[in-house]
C-alpha cells in the first residue's frame, strides 16, 4: 500500500510478525490520514465567495478590513496551511507557534515561531510577544481565526511577571516528572505564562474571533463540530481555575517544595491582581474541532474497510504506561486461549494519556515516552503470542524522541535479548527508546497534523 503518514513502515515490516505488524500499521496510517487537521478543518469552513461557512453560521470577509489567524500546538503548522488555504489572499497575516517544522511545511502569509516543548523556550516566547504586538492593533474591524492544538500550554509559555524562562522550564519538568495529570500541569502553567487562560485576549480591543481547539484530554466528546459551543480556557477565553484552585492541586501532589522558589512564591502567595480573566473580554465563537473518541471512531471505520472486527477498549487511558502494556499482553493472552472476551482475530483499540514517572533524574539512562514504554511493557509480557502492540502519540513525537512511538509484538522480547538488549532495563533506566531503535520498532511519522493525545492498536491474530 502507499503509506501516507508512516515513514519507516517498510522497515517495520521487515522484522517481527510480519503479518500482525502490517495490520496494525494500515490502520493507523489510516486513521492519522483521517484525523489531519489541514483536511478537517478545509471540509468544515466552507467558502462561499467573501462567505466563511460553519454549519448554520456564517461570516463574511468582506464586513472586515483585516483577517489575521494564529495557531498553537503540535499540530499548529496544519492548522495554519489551512487558514492560509480558506483565506487566501483574504488574510492579512498569520502567526504560528509549533513544535517541529517540516520540510513540507511552505507558508505564504504566516510567520513562524519554532517553540519548545514540553519545556518552553526563547523562541516560543517571541512568538507570543508577535502575536500581543498584532492583537494590540486590531480593532471592532478586524477578524481573528485562532487554531489551537496539544501542546500549545508549553509552547506558548510566556513567564508571568517576576519569572523567568528557566523558573517556566523548571516547573514544567518537575511537574512532568511528578506524574501529574496533564489537565493539572495545563491549569498551573496556564496561571504562569503571559498569554494563556485569557491573558492574550486582554490584548484584543473589538475584534471579532474565531477560536478553533483540537481538545486532546479525557472525557470530552461531540456529536457536531459546526455549532459553536461555550468557551473554554483558552488564549482568549476565560479561566475557570483561580489561584485557590492552583494551592490545591500543588498541596495534591506535594510538589511545594519541589518547585522553583519564585514560582512557588507566585502561585502559592499570589497577587490577586494577577488573577486569570474569570469572564469573557471579547466577542468570540468557540468551535471544537475534535476529541479523544475519534481516533476510536476513525479506527472502527478503517477496520470494516479492513475486514477485521473492531472493539474500542476505552477512550479514558490513564496510568502508568509500562502496567498497561503489561495488561494489554493479558488481554491478548487471554483471547488467545479462551476466545475472550473477544474472538481473533480483532483489533483492541484504545486512547487517552498514559504518563511516566520519574523518581530520580538520576534514574534516567537514556529517552523514550510513554508510547515506547507501553511497548516495552507489552514486549515483557506477551513473549509467543501471535499479537502486536503499537503504541503512538497521536501528533509524531513520544516524550523526548522524535519517534511518534513503539510496535513491539510476540517475538520482540526474544529478538532484544538476541541483541543483547535487557528491556526491563531500558525501562528502568528510561532508555526504551534506545532500546527499540535497536529492535528496529519505532513508529516515525514526523508531524501528523492532528492531537489527539495517544492511540494504542492492539491486533490479536488468530493461534498458530
Amino acid at each position: 500500500m502507499e503509506w501516507q503518514k508512516i515513514k519507516n513502515a517498510e522497515q517495520l515490516l521487515a522484522c517481527g510478525q510480519a503479518d500482525a505488524r502490517a495490520k496494525v500499521l494500515e490502520l493507523t496510517d489510516r486513521v492519522l490520514a483521517k484525523l489531519d487537521q489541514r483536511v478537517f478543518l478545509k471540509n468544515m469552513i466552507r467558502r462561499d465567495g467573501s462567505k466563511l461557512c460553519i454549519g448554520q453560521q456564517v461570516y463574511d470577509l468582506a464586513d472586515y478590513e483585516r483577517v489575521y489567524a494564529f495557531t498553537s500546538g503540535k499540530a499548529g503548522n496544519h492548522m495554519a496551511r489551512a487558514f492560509e488555504d480558506i483565506l487566501g489572499d483574504d488574510l492579512t497575516l498569520g502567526v504560528t507557534i509549533i513544535k517541529l517544522r517540516d520540510e513540507e511545511d511552505v507558508y505564504r502569509k504566516t510567520e513562524v515561531f519554532v517553540g519548545g516543548h514540553p519545556l518552553p523556550n526563547e523562541e516560543g516566547i517571541r512568538g507570543c510577544q508577535r502575536m500581543i504586538e498584532l492583537c494590540e492593533q486590531m480593532g471592532p474591524k478586524d477578524l481573528l481565526l485562532i487554531g489551537l492544538s496539544g501542546g500549545c500550554s508549553a509552547l506558548m509559555g510566556y513567564p508571568s511577571k517576576g519569572l523567568t524562562l528557566e523558573d517556566l522550564q523548571d516547573a514544567t519538568d518537575v511537574m512532568l516528572k511528578a506524574g501529574m495529570w496533564v489537565m493539572d500541569i495545563n491549569d498551573i502553567r496556564g496561571h504562569l505564562s503571559q498569554t494563556a487562560r485569557g491573558r492574550l485576549g486582554q490584548h484584543v480591543h473589538g475584534a471579532k474571533i474565531l477560536c478553533f481547539e483540537l481538545w486532546d484530554a479525557t472525557g470530552v466528546a461531540m456529536d457536531d463540530y459546526a455549532k459553536p459551543v461555550p468557551i473554554m480556557g483558552t488564549p482568549v477565553g476565560y479561566d475557570t481555575v483561580t489561584f485557590e484552585d492552583i494551592k490545591k492541586i500543588i498541596h495534591t501532589y506535594g510538589i511545594e517544595e519541589k518547585l522553583p522558589p519564585r514560582v512557588a512564591d507566585y502561585l502559592l502567595n499570589y497577587d490577586p491582581a494577577e488573577e486569570t480573566p474569570q469572564s469573557l473580554p471579547n466577542d468570540v465563537d468557540y468551535y471544537i474541532v475534535g476529541t479523544l473518541p475519534d481516533s476510536c471512531k476513525a479506527a472502527e471505520d478503517a477496520a470494516a474497510d479492513m475486514g477485521v472486527p473492531c472493539h474500542v477498549l476505552t477512550t479514558y487511558t490513564e496510568g502508568e504506561s509500562r502496567d498497561f502494556g503489561a495488561f494489554l499482553a493479558s488481554v491478548a493472552r487471554e483471547i488467545e486461549r479462551t476466545g475472550r472476551p473477544f474472538a481473533a482475530p480483532c483489533f483492541l483499540i484504545s486512547a487517552g494519556e498514559t504518563t511516566t514517572k520519574i523518581e530520580d533524574n538520576a534514574a534516567i539512562r537514556g529517552h523514550g515516552g510513554p508510547g515506547q514504554e507501553m511497548c516495552a511493557g507489552f514486549a515483557l509480557a506477551a513473549e509467543g503470542l501471535n499479537a502486536c502492540l503499537l503504541s503512538i502519540d497521536s501528533e509524531g513525537t513520544d516524550g523526548t524522541t522524535s519517534a511518534a512511538g513503539g510496535i513491539c509484538d510476540g517475538t520482540s522480547k526474544a529478538r532484544a535479548e538476541a541483541l543483547g538488549i535487557d528491556l526491563r532495563r531500558s525501562l528502568a533506566g528510561h532508555a526504551s527508546y534506545e532500546a527499540l531503535s535497536q529492535t528496529g520498532d519505532t513508529v516515525m511519522t514526523g508531524n501528523t497534523g492532528t492531537n489527539l493525545c495517544d492511540f494504542n492498536v492492539l491486533y490479536v491474530g488468530a493461534k498458530e
